[in-house]
């Protein structure tokens, strides 16, 4: 029987890992273009860059491989396989005795090989602290460093400068109080360009994300005797303010570090067209869709009818209630990545900031409806969802606006628009991956909510 090279051993092994972006598509090609060593003997650790090709091109992924003679029991979860006669491979993001190299090369500001450590000037870096694997990422890896630093691992590399870093360091050099400041990253040349390995970012304790919050509240109000959400305890729509203030904020300094352009009146209809055309594509897949195809269509085709300049600025881009944290002090936004499957040039492009807007609403109308995935609610359910949506909606609104943010009542056809357009997305993106819960922006779309 053939042994199988390391190469071959990665190909089984990638497709089984969260993070790999190519599930379900051969795997045509593998090589590993760069290896450096960072721990050398018995435990080691060695950088890997591994291109890999499928179907749809070639995209290049990142690995620590630990390497021991023996692995303990432990590690057994994150065992690729042989990678010589004498050492198994492993992911060494998991093996804490490995990773306070990463630590140490950051405070020190080393290069080894072609990777360069970096520590943001006045950062404190503790290096006596040890690693903790988060499990709830999709497309990266995290790691916690006792309660003080969590290291973001991109595992699909994209060529140039990432938003992940690029927009939280230059808030935090304006003073944000709603970004984690950057304490330090990790970077290597590729395709002859910078790409950013990892961030180090300040680690938020006793913080708790939106999505949970919101969740929160919207099951106390469902197991509460009202239909109105306003008379129910744990009521959001304080904290949907505070939201929508804090992300006005963010908005501004956003505008202030990257500069804003105004786009003349033929971008409107440019975006138009944009929505109609994945409207089209979601109808032809969805047949659930269609029955609402004429009320969504006239909404995108009323963006054709604004007039006046469209001020466009760096965003969010990929805005939901799991991107923040309510901490002591306030809201504070975090994943400024965007969506790693979008082209590096397109996260990092200039949208109306309203986008970010309708993403948020869209999600608190998520947060709303989620409970009652795979029950038979009543209408009486369903409205009560719809009355939560659509009051924290409102306050989030006002509180963008009160925060000098575009008042998106002023903008109604916009927002709408882009609204629906989200709504759109997510029955293509439930249709794909999560079908018992397309049922959510149908319900929305069909409400008038989305």
């Amino acid at each position: 029987m053939a042994v199988m090279t390391f190469a071959e051993t990665l190909a089984a092994w990638l497709p089984g890992q969260r993070w790999f972006a190519g599930k379900g598509t051969p795997i045509t090609d593998l090589a590993v273009v760069a290896q450096t060593t960072l721990v050398s003997g018995d435990p080691g650790l060695r950088h890997l860059i591994v291109a890999v090709t499928q179907a749809s091109g070639t995209d290049s992924y990142q690995l620590f491989l630990g390497l021991r003679a023996d692995l303990p029991d432990r590690l057994e979860h994150v065992r690729i396989g042989p990678v010589d006669r004498d050492l198994v491979g492993y992911d060494g993001l998991h093996d804490p005795g490995l990773t306070a190299v990463l630590l140490e090369a950051m405070a020190g500001g080393e290069s080894i090989g072609p990777l360069r450590f970096a520590r943001r000037p006045g950062a404190q870096i503790d290096t006596g602290l040890e690693s903790l694997v988060l499990t709830a990422e999709q497309s990266n890896t995290s790691l916690l460093f006792g309660e003080e630093a969590i290291l973001k691992v991109f595992r699909r590399l994209s060529s140039g400068a990432n938003p992940d870093l690029e927009v939280p360091d230059a808030l935090a050099r304006m003073g944000s109080k709603h970004v984690a400041a950057p304490l330090g990253w990790i970077t290597a040349r590729t395709q002859g360009l910078p790409t950013v390995l990892a961030v180090l970012s300040t680690y938020l304790r006793n913080a708790v994300d939106g999505w949970s919050l919101a969740a929160t509240s919207v099951r106390d109000f469902y197991a509460s005797e009202t239909t109105n959400a306003a008379q129910a305890g744990g009521d959001f729509s304080g904290e949907a303010h505070r939201l929508g203030e804090a992300t006005a904020e963010v908005h501004r300094d956003l505008a202030t570090a990257f500069g804003t352009k105004e786009l003349p009146a033929q971008a409107y209809r440019d975006m138009s067209a944009q929505m109609l055309g994945r409207l089209d594509q979601a109808v032809a897949a969805v047949p659930g869709l269609a029955r609402h195809d004429r009320a969504v269509r006239t909404a995108f085709e009323d963006v054709a009818t604004l007039t006046d300049p469209l001020e466009v600025q760096r965003i969010h881009g990929d805005y939901h209630l799991g991107q923040v944290m309510r901490t002591h002090a306030g809201w504070v936004l975090l994943d400024f990545e965007g969506e790693p499957a979008v082209p590096l040039e397109r996260r990092r492009a200039f949208f109306p900031a309203l986008r970010d807007v309708a993403g948020m609403m869209r999600s608190l109308d998520y947060a709303a409806r989620f409970q009652l995935v795979g029950h038979d609610s009543a209408e009486q359910a369903r409205a009560a969802a719809r009355d939560w949506a659509r009051r924290n909606q409102a306050a989030f609104c006002a509180g963008y606006a009160r925060a000098g943010g575009a008042d998106p009542g002023k903008h109604a056809i916009l927002v709408r628009a882009l609204t629906l357009d989200k709504a759109v997305y997510e029955v293509m993106y439930e249709t794909r991956n999560r079908p018992s819960w397309l049922p959510i922006p149908l319900g929305s779309i069909a409400d008038g909510a989305a």
